[in-house]
């Protein structure tokens, strides 16, 4: 098991992280997701309040922010994080200054990222957390991840960081993460590791109902507790990602050390990629398992356990031909036989309508006849087992 090097403490253990991967240049992508809005406009003198969701208990914490596809160098005035309360408020109580360094203050050079300080607070499995940082300068365009589905919250102009009934702050129109990464905390000793659901915006939970946290990670992280099996789970979905092409955000090969391999306490792997491979760069069956190899080994050489999710049948979605459909089954038959990773989760079976087994059952469509609903992503949790993961 993987420790992070920071004397005498336990290991840190990853439950949150959204994906700093969202690229801002659109002639580095083959196919592209532009940032509008926010994300281009950045921040000035206000303070951005996030709303995340642990997976695990723990008495320390540490955030990671980053300036990854910035254009100039980004100054925090000050972060902070509390338990979140009723809309934009917060615990007051609770509220903790972020340091860096010692330092209430940090600027991020272009391109790189900053990790803070261990923070005392004792985090709960399932109580929100919120993440307060306050930009005093123009931060210009930011790095941020499209698909949070929680409610962001932009303050009126000055430093509201710590500002507990959160009247400052308006709702932002668009359901995204700014800057914001990971959140680590240090678990217990008998926390026997993290589970990291490698994938797209199905794994990013788009349909999902927003502030519910009913992404299938979510709700697997509620089955393990429930079941009482120590381990986190972390979300390193990106709506729009492919396994060979760069799209909304780098492909799933660029990233996967990043977000798979150097995160603390890493022990299994849940793969669900592919579906955007055939359904925007019409890759065919040999090539998507070419890249599921890859990302096989690379998991194995760390030691890691590495599950295959068969992918979800798409008729009717608006990429959809019957010929994508046959290269969608081939995969989907290579997961199932190939024997090249350690299990196979079969999400196909679980969601196909009996009656048209090319469909996603209607039960379970959110009706763009891609992406589940809520009963659907409860599904998708409840198909896993368990076993495979303790």
């Amino acid at each position: 098991m993987k420790e992070v090097l920071i004397k005498e403490v336990p290991p840190f253990y990853l439950f949150f992280n959204h994906n700093k991967t969202k690229r801002l240049l659109s002639n580095l992508c083959t196919v592209t997701v532009q940032p509008t809005g926010l994300a281009v406009l950045g921040f000035t003198n206000q303070t951005i309040r996030q709303i995340v969701h642990p997976h695990i208990t723990g008495s320390q914490l540490r955030i990671r922010l980053t300036n990854k596809y910035g254009t100039t160098p980004l100054t925090l005035g000050e972060v902070h994080v509390a338990y979140a309360g009723q809309g934009a408020s917060i615990i007051p109580d609770s509220d903790r200054i972020v340091n860096f360094s010692g330092n209430t203050s940090v600027t991020i050079p272009v391109g790189t990222d900053v990790v803070s300080d261990p923070i005392s607070l004792d985090v709960v499995e399932g109580k929100n957390l919120a993440i307060s940082i306050y930009v005093p300068y123009s931060s210009g365009p930011t790095t941020f991840h499209h698909l949070s589905k929680q409610t962001v919250y932009i303050s009126t102009f000055g430093n509201k960081a710590g500002e507990g009934t959160g009247t400052s702050f308006v709702p932002a129109q668009i359901e995204s993460w700014y800057w914001l990464t990971d959140v680590d905390v240090i678990a217990p000793h008998n926390t026997k590791g993290t589970i990291v659901c490698f994938g797209d915006s199905i794994t990013d939970g788009e349909k999902s109902t927003r502030n519910a946290n009913h992404r299938y990670p979510d709700l697997l992280a509620n089955r393990l507790h429930d079941a009482g099996i120590a381990k986190s789970v972390l979300n390193a979905g990106i709506a729009g990602n492919q396994i060979l092409s760069d799209g909304s955000s780098v492909s799933a090969l660029a990233r996967f050390d990043q977000d798979v391999l150097i995160q603390p306490g890493v022990t299994d792997v849940i793969l669900l990629e592919g579906i955007n491979d055939i359904g925007f760069s019409n890759k065919n069956a040999e090539d998507i398992a070419l890249g599921m190899k890859q990302l096989i080994t690379r998991a194995h050489n760390r030691g890691l356990r590495i599950y295959g999710g068969t992918l979800l049948p798409f008729q009717g979605a608006s990429n959809y031909t019957e010929e994508k459909e046959q290269t969608r089954e081939k995969v989907n038959d290579w997961i199932r036989t190939s024997g090249a990773f350690d299990g196979v989760i079969d999400f196909e079976k679980a969601l196909q309508d009996p009656e048209n087994p090319e469909k996603l059952m209607p039960s379970y469509n959110s009706g763009d006849n891609l992406h589940p609903n809520d009963a659907g992503y409860q599904v998708m949790a409840d198909t896993i087992n368990l076993s495979l993961l303790r």
